[in-house]
């Protein structure tokens, strides 16, 4: 008998203290991969932010503007713990939750050590956008394949 069946949806959560920065990005790569991909009922993604900020870096808006992302309209949010508790896969953005989010999840949890992009100039955020951008494909081969 499979774990799981082509139906099954597996949701995937973004998550930083701000989600103003990093978690933004991954979202965004996430989504294009789920598009590109075709797995519409099959990926879920989510993001949020223990303590967000007012909005969108804007280091982080130009360079993903250089990808052909509009980050400037999307608005950073507040993650609750009834949507974490029904996540199979956390990935935190180095700011882990251990010690700043009192949430705990059934799911997977990853941090992927991130630098903060907040008032960094914008080569080392386009640095920090393009191994987001790696680890976000990563993280779908290992979910889905070539599905």
């Amino acid at each position: 008998m499979s774990d799981a069946t082509p139906t099954e949806t597996t949701r995937v959560a973004f998550v930083c203290v701000q989600n103003a920065g990093r978690s933004q990005m991954a979202t965004a790569f996430a989504r294009r991969e789920q598009a590109t991909r075709d797995l519409d009922g099959r990926i879920d993604v989510v993001t949020g932010g223990t303590d967000p900020a007012d909005h969108v870096h804007d280091e982080v808006v130009d360079v993903m503007g250089e990808k052909g992302f509009n980050l400037a309209d999307e608005t950073p949010r507040v993650i609750s713990q009834d949507e974490i508790m029904d996540v199979d896969v956390v990935v935190t953005m180095g700011c882990s939750a251990e010690g700043i989010c009192p949430m705990t999840w059934r799911g997977d949890a990853r941090d992927w050590d991130l630098d903060d992009p907040d008032g960094r100039d914008l080569d080392e955020v386009r640095e920090i956008r393009d191994d987001i951008e790696a680890r976000v494909a990563a993280l779908f081969d290992e979910l889905v394949g070539d599905a």
